[in-house]
């Protein structure tokens, strides 16, 4: 048994790090576990939101963060009908920082361990898997076990591993299905001499795809009704380059890159939450909470947020000495009515536009109503910028620092 920590986090991505960083901060004995080697996943969300550069700037390492690689998206427009329309503008945020960042997410995770380490309570464990929960006597949680039988106590576990969440299902929390009528395959081509731009839609009667433009490539999310991943490979890769050079005829022979399905990675859409995050000694959050959509590209920063109420509301008690198990339902109660509105409206944008789009046969003749007033009216377009871009019931960082100590 590896005793005597405060906090046990379950995986390494953007909340499990934002949350070992923010607990460490306050002065608590942290580890968090990371089961694979290093953080390169390709294809992950690498979209860094206003709302989560604002988190850094609060913490006084924004501009640090900023001499990362990355792009600058401050607008967003859809082509559509042989026409491009501009649907999104973040830059009139009241943030230090009013666009997105696009930035490889191993890049960020690496960015925000290094600033944990600084503090003596921070441990990171790489190759290390959560597998199951410890009880102890009153069937609370007290720790996990990792994949090579090791225990690890803790006041507090948090799990934060990810939509296909282990711990929620030994936790035993009961999962709400909302479903999503489409799938993404995501890929990368490198870019045209002379082509560029930032974030658009390509939108086509049946057909769908998002290119994210990351300065010497593009990043394509090609979109189709849910479960006809077989069939779009079974019609064959010259049959699936073809149709891309239909959708962007100004990239035409540049998908000639995609030699090999390999190159094609599939993203299963979801969109559920738990009906309750937490139990005695456990709290879930992030995708472990609620899979987001990828419309807007918010799932990251839904997570983050997720991060900085639990920290806010458990790290001052908890150094403290404080039981955290009366405070786990205000992390809860804090979070749930966001991501229930987040949620509803992605639900709204599959239900009313995705999926009809999917289903359509017939050319689309001209773009619908709502986004022709976002193209013609400049200032409307500044209210999906704050939605995306800062999202419902965002949270400033309020948990405490705990002086650093060299370790």
């Amino acid at each position: 048994m590896d005793i005597n920590r405060d906090i046990v986090i379950v995986g390494g991505g953007p909340a499990g790090m934002v949350a070992g960083l923010l607990f460490a901060r306050a002065g608590l004995k942290v580890a968090v576990l990371e089961k694979h080697a290093d953080f390169l996943r390709d294809f992950r969300g690498d979209t860094v939101h206003p709302s989560t550069l604002e988190l850094f700037h609060q913490l006084g390492m924004l501009d640090e963060l900023l001499q990362l690689p990355h792009s600058k998206l401050d607008q967003a427009s859809i082509h559509i009908a042989g026409r491009q329309m501009k649907a999104v503008d973040f830059r009139y945020l009241p943030v230090a920082a009013p666009y997105i960042a696009m930035m490889p997410q191993w890049d960020l995770l690496n960015f925000i361990a290094t600033k944990a380490t600084q503090y003596p309570g921070f441990d990171l464990r790489m190759e290390t898997e959560a597998v199951d929960l410890l009880y102890d006597e009153t069937n609370r949680v007290c720790g996990v076990e990792t994949g090579d039988g090791r225990k690890l106590d803790a006041r507090l576990v948090i799990a934060a591993d990810g939509r296909r969440s282990v711990l929620r299902g030994k936790a035993e929390l009961a999962l709400q299905n909302i479903g999503a009528p489409m799938d993404v395959f995501w890929f990368r081509i490198d870019k045209p001499e002379g082509q560029g731009g930032d974030v658009f839609g390509t939108v086509q009667a049946g057909r769908f795809m998002v290119m994210i433009d990351r300065q010497d490539y593009y990043q394509c999310a090609y979109i189709f009704n849910k479960g006809q991943a077989d069939e779009v490979k079974a019609a064959g890769l010259e049959t699936f380059r073809a149709g891309l050079r239909s959708l962007v005829p100004d990239l035409g022979a540049a998908f000639d890159q995609i030699s090999s399905w390999g190159q094609v990675k599939m993203l299963e859409v979801a969109l559920d939450r738990l009906e309750r995050w937490h139990r005695p000694g456990l709290v879930a959050i992030g995708d472990a909470a609620h899979a987001m959509s990828p419309i807007g590209g918010v799932g990251i920063n839904m997570a983050v947020q997720d991060a900085v109420t639990a920290a806010n509301v458990l790290a001052g008690p908890m150094a403290a000495g404080a039981d955290p198990d009366p405070l786990l339902e205000q992390v809860y109660s804090r979070r749930i009515k966001p991501v229930r509105r987040m949620q509803a409206m992605q639900k709204l944008a599959q239900d009313r536009v995705i999926a009809p789009l999917l289903r359509r046969i017939k050319p689309i003749e001209k773009p619908i109503f709502a986004l022709r007033l976002l193209n013609r009216v400049p200032l409307l377009r500044r209210i999906p910028g704050r939605v995306i871009g800062l999202g419902f019931g965002r949270e400033d960082i309020q948990s405490p620092e705990a002086p650093v100590i060299p370790k």
